[in-house]
């Protein structure tokens, strides 16, 4: 996988991005309906495990197309486990309490998490004192949705709110990790691999904790996982990790900056979700921040 510099943004990778945007902006909102029908840790091991099950018949193909060779366990471990068992498993538990639009606005310090975590993880990632402004900005962000709309939700929602920050930081690391090691790498393999082990340990909690694997048994239950599956964990992953190869994770991970206003759309039509001045405030905040820690640096 190779440096943004050198692979201009084709039509492709724009088409591809917009797709993105759209399926995941939509996510949030699947996700809280379903959980209305089925307990967190099976609902995520069931979408991660029939995703897993579609690419089983087509990873090959698309495999033969892109080139690139088998993931070692390794990669297929950080990204089973940051990306799915991780990332899905706390947003399921998240979303019992809170709102699908918040919980997507929460989810967009993705950006930043990613800079700090390519700061750590490579020494030609160093931030400019403007870009840990904007991590502050961004921070400030986050610290006005938890006193404000967090705080509304009642209940345990600043708990499951802080716990939900989990979430963005393991998908981080995952991402930059399978950036770091993962040239030449086929996508389409290492994205089947790691859904078959995330949907394991996903499924391994559903049983200790939540006393088995749900059957889901209303149309609402199977749209929601079908769609979840096929459409916001088969289709855009490939696409993500297609772009990945071709691109910056910091870059990509601009679809922070659309996902949760899709979210918020989504969430107050359909779901009748409150949109304060507060959810407004704190999201414009966290992508200002966003802005000044990805914008390129002087030289």
């Amino acid at each position: 996988m190779s440096d943004s510099s050198q692979h201009p943004v084709t039509t492709g990778v724009k088409v591809a991005v917009t797709v993105m945007c759209l399926v995941w902006g939509s996510t949030w909102f699947v996700i809280r309906e379903g959980l209305a029908e089925m307990p967190p840790f099976g609902s995520a091991g069931l979408r991660v495990a029939l995703a897993w099950m579609i690419m089983v018949p087509i990873a090959g193909a698309i495999a033969s197309r892109e080139g690139g060779t088998r993931p070692p366990w390794r990669l297929v471990a950080v990204m089973a486990t940051g990306n799915f068992a991780l990332s899905y498993g706390i947003v399921y538990w998240a979303e019992q309490t809170l709102p699908s639009g918040l919980t997507a606005v929460l989810w967009a310090v993705f950006p930043l998490m990613t800079a700090l975590v390519a700061y750590a993880y490579s020494p030609d990632s160093r931030l400019v004192p403007g870009q840990w402004f904007g991590l502050l900005v961004g921070f400030l962000g986050v610290v006005l949705l938890f006193i404000t709309d967090v705080g509304a939700a009642g209940g345990d929602a600043v708990k499951r709110g802080l716990v939900l920050l989990l979430s963005p930081l393991g998908s981080a690391f995952a991402t930059a990790y399978v950036k770091k090691h993962g040239g030449g790498v086929s996508s389409a393999l290492l994205n089947r691999a790691a859904l078959f082990w995330g949907a394991v340990m996903l499924l391994v909690v559903a049983l200790v904790t939540e006393g088995g694997i749900p059957i889901p048994r209303t149309s609402v239950a199977v749209m929601s996982v079908t769609y979840l599956a096929a459409m916001g964990t088969v289709l855009t992953f490939s696409l993500y990790f297609w772009v990945l190869r071709r691109g910056s994770p910091v870059a990509l991970s601009l679809m922070a900056y659309v996902t949760p206003a899709i979210a918020l759309v989504t969430g107050a039509v359909l779901g009748e979700e409150k949109v304060t001045f507060w959810t407004l405030g704190g999201f414009a905040l966290v992508l200002a921040g966003c802005t000044i820690v990805l914008r390129r640096r002087s030289t």
